[in-house]
């Protein structure tokens, strides 16, 4: 008995060599489970070759896998293999059931013969194999005859997919001027048939377009070059195409391409070249220091920081000029150092060099990476201001110098070849008060007012110097320095108060002096302090000079009392040490109070005596009541007046917005009989008192003048059309003019009347309004086809009322 697996590759006959093997695994051997011994049935993977199926053992399912080629494109369905059970004796009581992985959807067995076939087209990339059982069972009770048996239906490949580059297209670069055979970039291309099985997934690459630039290795997919010092600067970028093959490469095979774009980078294998050798520029002498004298620019056919560099200068232009790299675009800058001046020299030979900042050592041997070039600057004479021979000068003078005296003298000379003759004269805005006068032409400064050190210790004169050309003008700068004399007495240091205890006892010390003076002596201040003649014997207070600038003010006596003196001013004599010495007088006020024992003052100056009579409390609270009584009064009667100007705002706010007339609503249509009045449109013979108007006067002249009286008004329908609307609209306007009520502004005025040039004169339904009989409209029928609908409702003889 034996269960065996065929299909259509095993009936190719150009295949059968091949698939011998498979064959011969295909075919297995089936043992019944029948016998006394009643073992359980059991499937075994068959391990050897062929002549392992020669050899029976005691086992139930011996099973291996089926293959079915995949994408099979018959009408009929694909033969699998068949399963056979040794309990099967051919007469139709066994039946063979599948289940399992497709078993119902891709896979049928015939439950009679168990071939097992497959109905749909399969798909190795989609799935590779099933799995699937089998069982054969009895017919009628479905009772298992065979134990269940699993096996694979595996699905062979076929070259069905091209190798697709799944990271394409790719983007790669490479270092211009590279060796032969440097790597650039690897491709990589997959194939989704099985490798595992022919050539159908064995892939070779070639280079379709990049020759003979780049090569590409078969097996591997690497890109490299293939020829050498490839260079940016003539050609930066190559797109290459790369296939990829399967089949080896063989004919019949599938392929797939995908592009590589090989860009060259830059190496810095280009030194800088300047365009010109020489360059001229003119500057004026005038020019600022730190101004931009010129720019010039060295080529270089690299980028990026291969393109970068640096100048510096080589001859005749240190230290008067400098150059520097402008960073965004590489060209050096020539800046002035220090002033020109056209008398001294007028033109430099600048020699620039100009080197690459970032040399790559693998290019040295190319030659040089730098360049030189001349630059020409020449210098533009112009009429410059004066010069000061010295820009700052400095002068001292005395406090006490005579008005006129000379301090010093500044000097200024013309730089120009014309050397012109210069004036002199003072920044008033640097001297305001005129201290000081210049001598116009010997530059001379002398005082002009008397001068105090104590107010104004040092000036700062500015001076001006001029040439024959009013807008050439230069500064100078002169400092004066007014020296101290001793001009000023000395003062006390501050405003003092002196507290003198009642209790306190003779010799006691009861305040500290010092002074002030506001000279400045160059040794400093010496102060001597003494009572006056006047007072030096007195037989209350004396005076002790520290010797320190500070002096001493004692009690000569105690029992102070309050009530007989409380103030006591004594003169203080200050002498300086200047030459001549100078004094003052100044008074010191001593005030007595009482203290406590510590001798800290609690009250001072006059002692506070008791008054015999006074107001009792009772008489201040009642004054008190008083003056709140009248203050409320005075509240409540600014209410009450408050309250009765309110209303009459209110009244007269309201009156206002009642003689606001508001327009902005629409009629009823003809019935509205009640919102206007209509007859002054019906009637426009209407003769209006004229009444003049209060704020318009009555005489001012118009473009039609007004009629005088109701008898010179016109009759409209004796007038002609063009007539009757213009006097219409005259005489509403003198109505709205004379109209006392009317607003005392412009305002728009509307006329709704229709004209009498009409024989029915107006179509209107308004004029209906002032009348209730019947009209006859028989006169329709003779206006026309136009007018026939008319006719025909209004017509025929009937009189008919408009409503």
């Amino acid at each position: 008995m034996r269960w065996c697996g065929s299909g259509s590759v095993w009936r190719a006959g150009a295949l059968l060599a091949l698939l011998l093997p498979l064959w011969e695994l295909g075919c297995w051997g089936l043992i019944s489970a029948s016998g006394a011994s009643g073992t359980q049935n059991q499937a075994q993977h068959t391990a050897g070759g062929p002549g392992e199926l020669l050899r029976r053992h005691k086992r139930s399912w011996v099973w291996n896998q089926f293959f079915v080629l995949e994408e099979y494109t018959g009408e009929e369905p694909l033969y699998v293999g068949k399963l056979h059970s040794d309990v099967d004796k051919g007469d139709g009581k066994v039946k063979y059931v599948l289940s399992g992985e497709g078993s119902t959807s891709i896979f049928t067995i015939d439950e009679n013969t168990g071939d097992i076939h497959a109905t749909k087209r399969l798909d190795r990339e989609e799935q590779a194999y099933y799995t699937l059982q089998a069982q054969a069972v009895d017919r009628l009770t479905n009772i298992p005859v065979e134990p269940r048996s699993e096996f694979v239906v595996k699905v062979q490949d076929i070259n069905d997919n091209e190798p697709k580059f799944l990271d394409g297209p790719y983007m790669a670069g490479v270092p211009e001027m590279s060796a032969l055979g440097t790597t650039v970039v690897q491709v990589a291309a997959t194939d989704a048939d099985d490798p595992t099985y022919g050539n159908s997934a064995r892939v070779v690459y070639s280079i379709i377009s990049g020759q003979p630039y780049f090569s590409v290795d078969p097996k591997t997919g690497v890109v490299r070059t293939a020829l050498p010092n490839m260079d940016r600067e003539v050609k930066d970028q190559y797109v290459l195409v790369i296939q990829a093959k399967d089949m080896v490469g063989q004919m019949g095979g599938l392929s797939g391409t995908t592009s590589v774009t090989v860009t060259l980078t830059d190496v810095n294998d280009n030194p800088p070249r300047f365009s010109r050798k020489n360059y001229q520029y003119m500057v004026p002498e005038s020019l600022p220091v730190a101004s931009v004298v010129a720019r010039v620019k060295a080529l270089d056919n690299d980028i990026g920081p291969n393109a970068e560099m640096e100048y510096r200068i080589m001859e005749d232009g240190p230290g008067v000029f400098n150059i520097t790299t402008d960073e965004d675009t590489q060209e050096g800058i020539i800046i002035l150092q220090k002033p020109l001046d056209f008398e001294s020299k007028n033109s430099f030979n600048l020699r620039i060099e100009a080197t690459n900042r970032n040399i790559d050592p693998a290019f040295v041997h190319l030659g040089s990476f730098s360049d030189t070039t001349s630059v020409k600057v020449t210098v533009e004479d112009v009429n410059e201001p004066p010069v000061f021979s010295t820009q700052l000068s400095k002068m001292v003078v005395s406090e006490d110098a005579r008005v006129g005296i000379s301090i010093g003298r500044v000097s200024a000379h013309d730089p120009d070849s014309s050397n012109s003759a210069i004036r002199y004269s003072i920044d008033r805005n640097t001297d305001l008060e005129r201290f000081f006068n210049v001598d116009a032409l010997s530059g001379v400064i002398s005082t002009a007012k008397p001068l105090d050190r104590e107010v104004n210790s040092v000036h700062n004169l500015t001076i001006l110097a001029m040439e024959n050309d009013p807008t050439q003008v230069g500064k100078g700068f002169a400092v004066i320095t007014v020296l101290d004399i001793n001009d000023n007495p000395p003062v006390f240091a501050i405003e003092y108060e002196t507290l003198l205890c009642e209790n306190a006892s003779p010799g006691q010390v009861i305040q500290t002096i010092s002074a002030v003076d506001k000279d400045e002596p160059p040794s400093g201040h010496r102060f001597y302090f003494a009572l006056p003649l006047s007072v030096a014997g007195n037989s209350n207070f004396t005076l002790r000079d520290n010797k320190d600038n500070t002096a001493s003010i004692v009690t000569k006596r105690g029992g102070f009392r309050r009530r007989e003196q409380v103030l006591y001013r004594l003169p203080v004599l200050i002498v300086d040490s200047g030459s001549p010495a100078l004094s003052s007088t100044n008074t010191l006020s001593v005030s007595v109070c009482d203290c406590d024992s510590d001798g800290v003052a609690q009250s001072c100056g006059a002692v506070a005596y008791t008054l015999p009579a006074g107001l009792s409390t009772g008489a201040l609270v009642a004054i008190l009541g008083c003056i709140i009584t009248l203050l409320v009064m005075v509240l409540l009667i600014v209410s009450m007046r408050r309250r009765k100007k309110e209303p009459l705002i209110l009244e007269e706010e309201r009156d206002v917005r009642e003689n606001i007339v508001r327009y902005d609503d629409e009629g009823g249509g003809e019935e509205d009989t009640e919102a206007f009045d209509m007859v002054a449109l019906r009637n426009l013979n209407v003769i209006r008192d004229p009444k003049v108007r209060r704020d318009v006067t009555p005489d001012t002249p118009t473009f039609f003048p007004y009629p005088r009286s109701s008898s010179s008004l016109p009759v409209y329908k004796t007038l002609p059309d063009n007539v009757v609307f213009r006097e219409f609209i005259w005489d509403r306007l003198k109505d709205a003019d004379v109209d006392p009520s009317a607003p005392p502004y412009d305002s728009l005025q509307t006329y709704a009347f229709e004209g009498n040039g009409s024989v029915a004169e107006s179509l209107s339904s308004l004029e209906s309004l002032s009348t209730d009989s019947e009209q006859n409209y028989d006169y329709l029928s003779n206006w026309g086809p136009r007018f026939k609908k008319l006719a025909d409702l209004y017509g025929d003889g009937k009189s008919v009322n408009v409503l």
